[in-house]
């Protein structure tokens, strides 16, 4: 189970710091360098948001719970809370302003811990 939430993360992580359709290249057309291509489809890329942070944050439940009795769990812990900023960085980075409200994403991250 852990393997299977590790490759869960994995995946989720990478598809919010490169996402579907990659980044615009250029400032062209009222589009900003940088930002997700993807995001023009302002609902679609709001359900991939919401779900890909939704599973990145029950996956990364799952890492803590399973890894609680490890000798190096403080280690673990310290890691996976830099990959979650590093993971809301980049989302915050090629997300426009105007297309996704934060909130929804962060509540939706915080779900499957107040679930637990």
């Amino acid at each position: 189970m852990l393997i299977v939430a590790t490759l869960i993360a994995s995946v989720t992580f990478q598809a919010g710091v490169n996402p579907p359709g990659g980044v615009w290249q250029d400032n062209d057309n009222g589009h900003h360098a940088g930002r997700a291509i993807y995001a023009s489809q302002s609902a679609a890329y709001y359900v991939f948001l919401i779900s890909n942070t939704f599973a990145l944050s029950a996956s990364i439940l799952v890492i803590i719970s399973l890894t609680h009795r490890f000798p190096f769990h403080f280690e673990i812990i310290i890691a996976t809370v830099s990959m979650i900023v590093t993971y809301g960085s980049a989302i915050f980075a090629v997300t426009p302003d105007e297309s996704v409200r934060f909130r929804y994403v962060i509540a939706a991250a915080s779900v499957p811990f107040i679930l637990r």
